[in-house]
């Protein structure tokens, strides 16, 4: 690949754009800041710069161009990443180099043939029926277009022979997920999906890489859909279909809608509801919700749910509420009393569906009522099951101020003390807490939570240092009250700093440290190797993402601190607060309860 292609890319993408389209941005300053795709946190360390066309992370480090983020992110090697963006950028890349011909790239060109040939055969003969079906459903021609919804023949090799025809090898339609080996002749094969309405699959950038099949027609088969096995370009459990077409309405409305069906997601886009996905056959994942969060943390949920039993549905549910999303859930259609999907809905009044994502319940709201309507408050056994479902509901909860809200409501409404709902809440295990999420270990217990705040607040104070080692005059921006917010060993380091630059000038010009300050850093730092790695990899590379507009970066820095030294403040009164009602200390409660309200307005 010529260089003159690359820099024609990069001439024509901008990095703002080509990183909003996976990640979550808000602007600070010139620069913008988001959560990091590439490591947890819940704090934004991700930078982007539009000057300089670079980003990186201060959390885990990783940072550069375009082209290495797309690599990371959709988890390829360079020339995937290059067919991505040219994509992007309407950039035809030269065939003749063959290493552009990558197993996934022929993948791509087999999958997307493929969906060109079932798209064809809507024109005519069954295909037209399945399409005159589509369109019976409430979907568009229009609609159909866009998703590229098609038909495949129900023949046995039709799609083999079409590509085959085309310059591909049958081991590759194999490996694309469209043909299945046969057993007793492994040289020969037939097609997966025969007689069938074919939705086709997207990734993020609108790359097709798989396929559902719904029955039509035939008689003898099973099962309604067949989907796509596990490839290197598929994977049912990291992809969202129709989040390539609703991330941008996703982010501006920072709302998520996530139903269970390719025809939901098409009639709820089509009537203009267009943060809408479908979780593809599956319930919802750990990589469904780390993708999810890039666009939004509020998800509206319409799925069918039982809260006293333990379906997948319901493990999925339990996985988002623990990972800190706002969850609402779809409970009722309007007057609609017969059990329908959104897209019967939709087709049947749009009117209704909006007044359904509007009266959504808040995922604990639910649990509640679902709980209360299904047993009996008043007899023993109903409140028994009632604590079933609510009270691992309630463990899930991450803020123990919130947790502590639901524990009132809770005793409230069963007639019984606090005191016993949090012994029972105490009995349940963080594994029944999180059931569902893809390891026990995604609990984090107390000392982790306690390690991850200590580990943000890490990361803040090594932004202040890089900014300082950047122009030392800054340390005069962080006052008196905020130096104890720091470690010892940095705010040793800044009150020693201190009193070098306020010397006059002819003294300062004499100190030995005057011209390299990364030296009194690593002075500071002692044994800490993580640190000194962190100054010194900042003083050869620079640092893209604070190169303007610094004195603003430090300003918000110093706030994440105070930030980060109230919410823990207000942990302590709370759990101090549940101490003094338990004893009946109604003096203290309200001392205690004037001194949160008071530090709460200071957030």
């Amino acid at each position: 690949m010529a260089d003159s292609q690359i820099e024609e890319i990069k001439n024509k993408l901008n990095v703002l754009d080509v990183i909003g389209g996976y990640v979550k941005l808000t602007k600070t300053g010139i620069n913008y800041r988001g959560v990091c795709p590439f490591h947890t946190e819940k704090s934004p360390s991700f930078f982007v710069s539009p000057t300089r066309q670079m980003w990186h992370c201060f959390g885990c480090g990783k940072g550069s161009s375009i082209f290495d983020f797309v690599m990371a992110i959709e988890g390829v090697e360079f020339p995937d990443a290059l067919r991505i963006l040219a994509q992007k950028a309407g950039v035809e890349l030269k065939r003749e180099n063959p290493q552009l011909r990558t197993e996934r790239a022929r993948l791509h060109e087999i999958l997307d043939l493929a969906c060109k040939f079932f798209e064809k055969q809507t024109e005519s003969g069954v295909g037209k029926e399945a399409e005159d079906y589509l369109i019976d459903r409430g979907i568009t021609k229009e609609s159909v277009k866009k998703w590229r919804v098609g038909y495949s023949p129900d023949t046995w090799n039709s799609l083999t022979d079409f590509l085959i025809g085309k310059g591909y090898k049958r081991e590759e339609i194999v490996k694309a997920g469209l043909a299945i080996q046969k057993e007793d002749n492994k040289g020969d094969s037939y097609d997966r999906f025969r007689g069938r309405i074919m939705f086709p699959i997207f990734d993020l950038n609108s790359a097709v890489v798989g396929f559902g099949g719904r029955i039509f027609k035939q008689q003898n088969e099973t099962a309604k859909y067949i989907n796509t096995p596990q490839t290197i370009l598929y994977d049912k459990s990291n992809v969202l279909y129709g989040l390539n077409n609703a991330k941008l309405t996703v982010r501006k409305l920072n709302q998520c809608v996530v139903t269970e069906g390719y025809t939901d997601v098409i009639m709820c886009h089509q009537a203009g509801f267009e943060n809408t996905v479908a979780s593809s056959g599956t319930a919802l994942t750990m990589q469904h919700l780390n993708i999810l969060k890039r666009y939004s943390e509020n998800l509206v949920l319409a799925f069918d749910m039982d809260v006293a039993g333990d379906s997948a549905t319901k493990r999925g549910i339990n996985l988002a509420q623990e990972q800190g999303f706002n969850i609402k859930i779809i409970e009722s259609y309007g007057n609609l009393k017969e059990k329908a999907d959104p897209a019967d809905v939709i087709k049947k009044d749009p009117k209704i569906w909006q007044e359904s994502l509007a009266n959504a319940k808040i995922i604990m709201d639910y649990y509640f009522d679902s709980a209360f309507l299904k047993f009996d408050k008043v007899t023993p056994e109903g409140k028994k099951e009632i604590g079933k479902v609510v009270l691992p509901a309630i463990k899930r909860l991450q803020n123990k101020i919130e947790q502590s809200h639901w524990v009132q409501k809770l005793a409230q409404m069963l007639g019984v003390t606090e005191d016993v709902i949090l012994e029972e809440l105490a009995k349940i295990k963080a594994d029944v807490a999180v059931s569902g999420s893809d390891s026990v270990e995604n609990e984090p217990k107390s000392e982790e939570k306690s390690s991850s705040i200590e580990g943000r607040r890490k990361i803040i104070e090594e932004k202040v240092a890089s900014l300082i080692l950047k122009n030392p005059d800054y340390v005069k921006l962080i006052g008196k009250d905020e130096m104890p917010l720091f470690s010892e060993k940095i705010k040793s380091f800044f009150e020693s700093l201190l009193r070098v630059i306020d010397l006059p000038e002819n003294q300062l010009e004499a100190q030995e440290n005057k011209k390299d300050f990364k030296k009194m850093f690593e002075s500071a730092s002692g044994d800490d190797s993580d640190f000194k790695n962190f100054i010194a990899a900042l003083a050869l590379k620079g640092d893209a993402a604070y190169e303007e507009n610094r004195e603003e970066e430090m300003q918000l820095c110093l706030l994440q601190l105070k930030n980060i030294e109230l919410k823990d403040k207000l942990n302590k009164i709370s759990n101090n607060i549940k101490m003094a009602e338990s004893s009946g200390d109604n003096n203290r409660v309200k001392e205690l309860v004037d001194e949160f309200n008071k530090l709460t307005k200071q957030l």
